[in-house]
């Protein structure tokens, strides 16, 4: 949760500084502000953080881009946490896999706060994927490569290594 804000902070070119705490047995983020009552949830601070640096796009542009975005970062949240099993995994990577098996990103063409705070989520599940694993879910494999370079969002994360030529070819 607070790791993830940071580097989403670093992301969005914000100074950073920000304090974040924990709320729960469920380890909820909070976000503590002198101005405001401290904000909770991973993904209501990671709206308000990309609106305070003025990425408004990251959200979504039309209304139904929007929503698809907030239906993404719901199921970050609820499907996708640190202490899941590897069948809660697979499943999560089964779901993903055939949402984008037509898409460049979750949200469709453009990228988004859900395809960051997604690829922060998983990294650590995609790191200890084997290489047939990678070629199972080969979608989510593309997805997660393609974020993974994309500039500012891996930050000190381990690259996590595919077989290129396979990940573009639909040769079996």
């Amino acid at each position: 949760g607070a790791e993830e804000l940071e580097r989403l902070e670093r992301l969005l070119g914000l100074p950073g500084g920000n304090k974040y705490g924990v709320q729960g047995e469920r380890k909820v983020p909070v976000l503590q502000t002198n101005s405001v009552p401290g904000l909770a949830g991973l993904a209501t601070i990671a709206a308000h953080l990309v609106r305070q640096a003025r990425k408004e796009q990251l959200l979504g542009s039309s209304a139904e881009e929007k929503a698809v975005v907030q239906q993404w970062l719901e199921y970050r949240v609820t499907r996708v946490t640190a202490g899941s099993s590897k069948e809660d995994a697979g499943t999560v990577l089964k779901d993903l896999n055939m949402h984008l098996e037509d898409k460049v990103y979750l949200a469709g063409n453009i990228f988004t706060l859900a395809d960051i705070l997604m690829y922060y989520g998983l990294h650590h599940i995609m790191v200890d994927l084997t290489v047939q694993e990678k070629e199972k879910y080969l979608n989510v494999s593309r997805w997660f490569n393609h974020i993974q370079h994309y500039p500012g969002v891996r930050q000190h994360l381990s690259d996590v290594v595919f077989i290129k030529n396979r990940l573009y070819t639909n040769a079996h």
